[in-house]
């Protein structure tokens, strides 16, 4: 399986990204080189697809298939990719709270310490669906990590796509999210582009 080594601190620094976005909460104190050099049109919406795969963790070819799948559905396409990367089930385990990162959220599920409808799943890649609930595995509930991760999950930080509660430690995927609650600094319609050359 292959594996983004990249370090995060200096990926965020060459995309332009704040590493909040990502999880991040240390900043580097190394600043980014300030160069004249303008961007081409191909450079503008290659680097909206480079920020894409970077905040959600994906590699190119499984994106690319993203993208194939949200071509076929109905409406905008760039809505649709953007929607189906925000129901990942490691991405919505990171927006219940339940992960302090993305890639955290990745690792918990794939040691399976994540139910969907019950059921354990280990496949981060996984779509859910409008209606599902996702939670943590009964044996996993009793670690520290999973009591302390409830304790700080506060309202405020999971989007209004999502319900969350704390007492029986799972989230609810109420509807399925649309272009405006997601705030993830990305371009769409660029990536579209460049995608339909």
């Amino acid at each position: 399986m292959a594996i983004d080594r990249a370090p995060a601190l200096k990926r965020c620094r060459s995309l332009g990204l704040e590493p909040g976005i990502v999880g991040l909460s240390k900043k580097s104190k190394i600043q980014p080189k300030r160069t004249n050099k303008k961007l081409s049109e191909y450079g503008i919406q290659l680097r909206e697809k480079q920020k894409a795969k970077f905040i959600y963790g994906i590699l190119e070819r499984p994106f690319k298939r993203y993208y194939e799948k949200a071509k076929k559905m109905q409406g905008v396409t760039g809505e649709n990719l953007l929607s189906l990367l925000e129901r990942r089930i490691d991405n919505v385990v990171f927006r219940l709270g339940i992960a302090a990162t993305r890639k955290q959220a990745r690792q918990l599920v794939t040691h399976g310490h994540i139910v969907v409808n019950g059921k354990r799943l280990d496949i981060p890649s996984a779509i859910v669906k409008a209606g599902d609930v996702v939670g943590i595995r009964e044996k996993s509930r009793q670690s520290e990590y999973f009591k302390a991760a409830a304790e700080l999950t506060g309202p405020a930080s999971i989007p209004v796509w999502l319900t969350y509660d704390k007492n029986t430690m799972t989230g609810k995927i109420d509807r399925l999210p649309v272009r405006a609650e997601i705030d993830a600094p990305i371009a769409e319609h660029l990536i579209v582009e460049l995608y339909s050359k």
